[in-house]
């Protein structure tokens, strides 16, 4: 039977575990009970008092006042929500507050938009009895960092900084310094927001109420702006976003409270890191490289020049001498396209995207031991959850909201294990780090694997009922050399024994990797093991379990979704399969190619060959960002025609005979695919630039130009072609997907999956199957002469080869990649912090700063790739994952010594 409160003498049916204000809200509205110290996301605090209420326990009876924002409400109270008495005490906490605050709405950049001015004229402030206070009205701004700003002489001591700075991000920036009308908010040690910890994630500025933190943007002056809600473009984690704009420029960024990924919060890429847009760099015309330089062209003079030598080409070599690449920042409905174009249109399989070098054995992995290669279970299943495993991945760093949560995790002390050869953050808070070699995930995860079996951990329920393979399995399993494992790794038998029970002995277990797995020769059987280690402990097809890839770009799930793979069409379907190929045919009324394509590392070789003429690649700089920098720039060289599409002039883009402007995230609409499947709206805030175009528009003209008769761009008709053709998003339907869209498959009825596996695997059983370690090609051949490992990673403040960061403010964040070098290390090459190294491999060299640190392993070195001027690609090796030829950056065989001329460079 439901229980029953009264709000004003009403009666509403009580929800368990409210509080008294989230009851009162739902109940009446958003605005029933005012509030300063209250937030969205932040736990329950108490401090202003301006959210009392009167309770009494019979209809107007004796009442007592309580603060409602944590009070929690029972069945039968009287809750008053506007009483006399609630309407003097709240009238008189806003004139104290008032007393020490500087009455200069009109002028203050939050005027209009303050929950102070707000909450004042809530409860009829018009004139202030205490005579002025002098404590806070004389401090000054902190204008010293590229985004944060403060304005303390406007705090009103309500906390919500402090709480948004630990509950939300857990950096534990923020602080309150000083007792009664000394108090005062400090940053770090009392220092300036530029020189303290601070990781300009701006959750701190969000829950301001007032001007006392803001930043750069005034992000919180968008009262009279148009806000259009879409979906950020960096990491995989998907965060909503809320874009204000005004006169066709955008202002500011927030994040919506009711956002299922983000929950009001983000990194400091979604949130500030948008000045890219519009940045005087764009590429704002068509290009045409004649006698070697680049001259502007007109869209018809491009697509002509274009159309017709893909047509020679195809007419005089066949369809397999042309390939494109397709890109994980374009939405669904583009990548879609890009693999139509050369499926139906070409006529060739020959179509890849960037998910080959970074998480194409994520996919094939799950693939082959559960039938499905996508996450298993959501972010939000880490409050169902007893341990987590972290292997390969810097979240913190990488996926940052994602990552806060996995910090606020492990600092509340539950079974928290990270494998890395870095101490990430992550892994300084972490019950157990296993500091591994890179290249040695196999040995671990076997030597884990190995553990649970002999401490008798496994599941045999679940292994018998839902999964095969598991007697040969445990045969070669038990036939493991801990000793050579051991050593291979460089890890403690002891300490992999402590993490594998661990995980096994939790009542639920999640695991999350990233690309310190993938990036393997043997990533592909890393996630396989990483399955396994989920099939033998019973954890998958339930809350708070599962596996789940932490993916790198925004649509890299999406892009193999819509099939820009050279092995899989759209839906993920065979393109071998004769039935699939008679699908496709009468799908799309066409003969399609019957042949597997090239992945892109075979473009490559294809191209040095003379096999393959030309190339069109969408939204990626190889030449930065894929290994063998030299190797690419090579083959690129080779081909009679390489289109780029783009916005900006990219190292790739340099090398282009022909460049199209395409349009940012900002500029279009269509869905992107989180990393929990999650497909989710992503709408047009601002027009493209002058000049440029939405890449899906682009790819539809050449379509019509080559002949074939596609409508123009549009994701909701799009949307509904894609239903037809890719099985699990049968329901998914452009105005359904709502403000948090939904997780795929979508049956036609509308209802998405948040959790797969639940009941049985799409092959029908999870499939265990033994991999045994295998050294690296990189290291066998190059030991000797190159001592070192490099493994390269990515930093909080930049992503990917930079092009959008670095004409941000992020810039001046971050101004250079550096190598991190272990202080032995350092001190057997006499280096030292802040100089200049050389680092070499087989195929180059680089001169980067050094960085000497304990955070790395002895004989690993670590550095970024996110500017051109360094160009650590020179060094990283064509050596690539056995099954899906993702590249190997991970295990980069170096030596290191002090640059020759360290004064001249310096």
């Amino acid at each position: 039977m439901s229980k029953i409160a009264y709000l004003n003498n009403h009666p509403y049916e009580i929800e368990p575990g409210e509080t008294m204000i989230s009851f009162a809200r739902r109940s009446l509205g958003s605005e029933s009970i005012p509030t300063l110290c209250d937030a969205p996301n932040l736990d329950p605090f108490g401090s202003c008092r301006v959210c009392s209420v009167d309770v009494a326990l019979e209809k107007n009876g004796p009442s007592k006042t309580f603060a409602s924002c944590h009070t929690p409400v029972a069945e039968g109270q009287y809750i008053y929500t506007d009483s006399k008495n609630i309407q003097r005490l709240r009238k008189n906490i806003i004139e104290l507050v008032l007393t020490d605050h500087p009455l200069d709405c009109l002028t203050c950049e939050v005027n209009g938009n303050c929950e102070l001015q707000t909450v004042a004229a809530r409860v009829g402030i018009t004139s202030v009895r205490y005579p002025d206070g002098e404590t806070h009205l004389d401090r000054e701004k902190d204008l010293s960092h590229p985004y944060m700003t403060s304005d303390l002489s406007k705090c009103i001591n309500c906390y919500r900084c402090v709480r948004a700075c630990d509950e939300v991000q857990g950096q534990f920036v923020l602080s309150m310094a000083g007792r009664g009308f000394d108090s005062r908010i400090i940053k770090g040690m009392d220092e300036s927001f530029e020189d303290s910890p601070c990781v300009s994630c701006g959750a701190c500025s969000q829950a301001c109420p007032t001007a006392a933190i803001s930043d750069v943007f005034q992000s919180k002056s968008i009262a009279n702006t148009q806000k259009t809600r879409t979906v950020c473009n960096y990491c995989g984690v998907g965060c909503n976003l809320e874009v204000a704009t005004s006169g066709g420029e955008i202002k500011g960024i927030q994040a919506p409270y009711d956002a299922e990924v983000n929950q009001g919060h983000t990194c400091l890429k979604g949130r500030y890191a948008f000045q890219f847009y519009n940045h005087p760099d764009r590429i704002k015309s068509p290009l045409i490289k004649r006698n070697g330089v680049f001259e502007e062209a007109t869209w018809d003079e491009a697509y002509d020049f274009i159309v017709e030598k893909f047509k020679g080409y195809r007419d005089e070599f066949g369809p397999d001498s042309l390939a494109g690449i397709s890109s994980a920042r374009c939405t669904n409905e583009e990548n879609y396209l890009m693999q139509k174009f050369f499926r139906v249109v070409i006529g060739t399989n020959n179509i890849d995207g960037c998910a080959r070098v970074c998480h194409s054995p994520t996919a094939l992995g799950l693939q082959r031991t559960f039938g499905t290669g996508a996450a298993t279970n959501s972010v939000e299943d880490l409050n169902h959850t007893d341990a987590i495993m972290v292997i390969g991945a810097n979240p913190t760093e990488g996926h940052p909201v994602t990552g806060a949560k996995m910090k606020q995790f492990a600092i509340s002390g539950k079974t928290t294990i990270v494998i890395d050869p870095r101490r990430t953050e992550l892994a300084r808070y972490a019950t157990h780090h296993i500091q591994l070699r890179p290249g040695t995930n196999v040995a671990v995860l076997n030597m884990m694997l190995y553990y649970i079996v002999k401490e008798g951990l496994a599941d045999q329920s679940f292994i018998d009922e839902r999964t095969e393979g598991y007697e040969d399995f445990c045969v070669e399993l038990l036939k493991l050399d801990l000793d050579e494992m051991e050593s291979v790794s460089g890890v403690d038998r002891e300490l992999v024994r402590k993490a594998a029970i661990a995980y096994a002995t939790a009542g639920n277990a999640m695991s999350f990797h990233g690309l310190g797995v993938t990036e393997h020769s043997q990533g592909t059987f890393t996630v396989m093991q990483i399955a396994d280690l989920a099939l033998i402990t019973g954890n998958i097809g339930r809350k708070g379990v599962g596996v789940n890839p932490l993916r790198g770009q925004n649509n890299v799930q999406g892009m193999a979704d819509m099939g820009a793979q050279p092995y899989q069409g759209a839906g993920y379907l065979d393109v071998t399969d004769p039935d699939n190929i008679k699908q496709y045919e009468s799908f799309y009324g066409v003969q399609m190619p019957t042949e597997i394509g090239w992945k892109i590392p075979q473009m490559y070789e294809a191209a040095l060959a003379g096999k393959l003429k030309a190339v069109w690649v969408i939204g990626e700089d190889m030449v930065q960002t894929d290994p063998n920098s030299q190797h690419v720039a090579k083959a690129i060289e080779a081909l009679d025609l390489f289109v780029v599409q783009e916005i900006f002039m990219t190292r790739t883009a340099e090398m282009a005979d022909v460049v199209l402007p395409g349009a940012s995230f900002l500029e279009k609409s269509g869905t992107f695919t989180n990393g929990e499947r999650r497909v989710q709206r992503v709408n047009q805030a601002v027009e493209p630039q002058e000049g440029s175009k939405p890449d899906g528009q682009i790819v539809v003209e050449l379509m019509n130009r080559m002949g074939y008769a596609q409508p123009d761009y549009d994701p909701k008709t799009l949307l509904e072609e894609i239903s037809q053709i890719v099985p699990f998003f049968a329901g998914i339907k452009w105005e359904e997907l709502g403000d948090n869209g939904k997780q795929w498959p979508v049956a036609a009825n509308g209802e998405d999956t948040p959790i797969l596996h639940t009941d049985t695997f799409k092959r029908g059983k999870g499939l265990f199957e033994f991999n045994p370690f295998k050294e690296t090609e990189e290291v066998v051949s190059n030991a000797e002469k190159f001592p070192y490992i490099l493994t390269t990673n990515r930093n909080l403040e930049h992503y990917n080869c930079g092009a959008q960061t670095r004409r941000t403010g992020n810039v001046e964040l971050v101004t250079e990649d550096v190598i991190f070098v272990h202080p032995e290390d350092a001190a057997d090459n006499g280096i030292q912090d802040t100089d200049i190294v050389c680092v070499e491999s087989e195929r180059g060299k680089i001169d980067i700063k050094a960085k000497v640190t304990d955070e790395i392993k002895k004989g690993v070195l670590s550095t970024t790739f996110h500017f051109p001027e360094v160009l650590v690609n020179n060094l990283t090796s064509s050596v690539h994952d056995s099954i899906a030829m993702c590249p190997e950056y991970k295990v980069v065989s170096v030596k290191i010594r002090k640059a020759r001329r360290v004064a001249e460079r310096a």
